[in-house]
């Protein structure tokens, strides 16, 4: 039998399949990208027992516990455990501390003729390594931060990249009023722990430097760690410029063609309640922002993306919709980031296109190995 572990680097650095036995409510609020959830109680279950160690003590908690996982429903969940095993043999499981549950778990494995190693310390003991490993990152990693106006192609150089961190990608949210997807966005533990495996295997490749795009504290509803978040707002940035046709255009691409992409995706066999939900989408996300625009700026360009929407489901064009875009970078966004830039022009290391940019970075990084 493999041995029990301790070294939370390599599990998360080779991706190493982890069966979390913790109920479902557990696992919903934060769990690690490899991991599946076969619980060994269910969500009342766990409820019921954690009740009545609260009343009576752990042995007649560790009773009721036999007495509501026996049986057929205790034969089904080992039946499924044995799946697991048997298709990643490699892995480990664990519970929330690495205690009861998952020695319990291991001991009727045992029974079965398996013998499976867990993880001590469990969960919480992974969660405190990846928390320790971005905040370590963040202050001994010497981020580097991508700027620029709304449309530029930021993330396209984040991805360009070998040594950067994908913020609005790993929060599935760009970063804006209209930046949500069609897909909901992860558990705020889950957007840090995939961070944190992240920036531990940029690290483990010899990493020293990171390159993230510069974002506000908040990406939709994700909140950037602490400590990353404070390094970045005294990081060296590089800014990136393009033609505000070309920005125009990539936020019709963006906004436009590959959301209304994301609903049909989401619903192939009704391309009407695709439409809906993407008109839905984009008069939402133009009203979340009706104080900042004003009553009258607002009803102007509400007024062109309602005539865009009705183009575009008629004929299918979407040229319309530049006309909005326009107006909305003219008179929202480029006002802000001209703002920001001013304030942030002490630390502007480097301006350029996004060719330039990119082979700077790649230089910078390149001297840093």
């Amino acid at each position: 039998m493999r041995d029990n572990t301790e070294d939370f680097r390599s599990l998360f650095l080779n991706d190493v399949p982890l069966m979390d036995v913790r109920a479902p409510v557990e696992f919903d609020k934060g769990a690690f990208p490899q991991s599946v959830n076969l619980p060994l109680m269910a969500d009342v279950e766990r409820q019921k027992v954690g009740t009545m160690y609260k009343q009576q003590g752990q042995q007649a908690a560790i009773a009721l516990g036999h007495s509501l996982v026996c049986g057929k429903v205790k034969q089904a969940r080992v039946d499924a455990w044995l799946a697991h095993v048997k298709a990643n043999p490699e892995g480990y499981l664990y519970c929330f501390r690495g205690g009861l549950r998952s020695q319990l778990v291991q001991q009727w494995l045992a029974d079965a003729g398996v013998q499976y190693p867990r993880v001590v310390g469990g969960y919480k003991a992974m969660r405190r390594f990846l928390i320790d490993t971005l905040d370590a990152a963040a202050l001994e990693c010497s981020p580097i931060l991508v700027a620029g106006m709304t449309g530029t192609g930021k993330t396209e150089v984040i991805t360009a990249l070998d040594n950067s961190l994908d913020l609005e990608g790993r929060a599935n949210h760009r970063g804006s009023s209209f930046g949500r997807h069609a897909t909901p966005q992860p558990a705020q533990i889950d957007f840090e722990n995939r961070l944190a495996i992240d920036a531990l295997k940029l690290r483990a490749a010899g990493v020293t430097q990171i390159v993230l795009e510069d974002e506000g504290r908040i990406v939709g509803s994700c909140s950037l760690p602490l400590t990353l978040y404070r390094e970045m707002q005294e990081a060296p940035l590089v800014w990136l410029e393009d033609s505000f046709e070309n920005r125009v255009t990539r936020i019709l691409g963006d906004y436009v063609v590959n959301m209304l992409a994301e609903y049909r995706a989401q619903q192939p066999g009704d391309p009407e309640a695709a439409f809906a939900a993407f008109e839905t989408y984009l008069l939402g996300s133009l009203q979340r922002i009706y104080k900042r625009l004003g009553g009258d700026r607002h009803s102007e360009l509400n007024a062109l993306m309602e005539a865009a929407l009705a183009e575009q489901k008629r004929t299918g064009d979407v040229h319309a919709h530049r006309g909005w875009i326009e107006g909305l970078l003219t008179h929202y966004y480029d006002p802000m980031y001209v703002y920001q830039r001013e304030n942030k022009r002490s630390r502007v290391v480097f301006s350029g296109d996004q060719a330039e940019i990119v082979a700077w970075l790649r230089d910078q990084h390149q001297r840093q190995a």
